[in-house]
């Protein structure tokens, strides 16, 4: 089923699988910044952000025949971006989490009342202080939106496992925020 609207860039995708360079660069600089940013948010560091991004560009261009067009190209191309970070991160040599059922921690329910201290940029700092396979997991489940089925599969870990690490992300949040 056709869903107009879904794909507004789909003329410069067409162009793109034409081998259209100036589409490519079009194509580039409409995702360039946002797609940065997610890898930015997974590896914390800029330059692999950055490496990310070149390589899921590359990949992306490649494999433009792939694109089926069933999902935004921004919402294909985030796909791209994350599993390249998480690959990032892998290359670090940094260890997730294990995969043990008894780490499960129970979700808060509590809501935390309101405070000036907590500005967005300190709340950043904190989360970039995360070990990477939590903040991993925060980030890919409250900013860019994945459940924890999704989470488990990009990072081949159970859905428990990500609940637990975003769990336990909260709860370092907390301990660094002094909340």
């Amino acid at each position: 089923m056709d869903q107009p609207g879904l794909n507004i860039h789909d003329d410069l995708i067409a162009r793109c699988r034409t081998g259209d360079r100036d589409a490519h660069y079009r194509l580039y600089k409409l995702y360039s910044k946002a797609m940065f940013n997610v890898g930015y948010r997974i590896t914390k560091s800029e330059e692999d952000a950055e490496d990310v991004l070149q390589e899921a560009f590359i990949s992306a261009f490649r494999n433009l025949d792939n694109y089926r067009g069933d999902a935004t190209f921004g919402a294909w191309l985030k796909r791209i971006v994350v599993n390249k970070a998480i690959n990032a991160l892998n290359k670090r040599k940094h260890e997730l989490i294990p995969d043990v059922e008894q780490w499960d921690v129970a979700e808060e329910d509590s809501v935390t009342e309101y405070r000036e201290d907590l500005t967005v940029e300190r709340v950043k700092k904190a989360i970039e202080k995360l070990p990477d396979g939590y903040r991993t997991v925060l980030s890919l489940y409250l900013l860019e939106g994945y459940d924890h089925q999704e989470i488990g599969e990009i990072m081949g870990i159970s859905e428990s496992t990500s609940k637990s690490q975003l769990n336990r992300a909260k709860a370092r949040l907390k301990e660094i925020l002094d909340v």
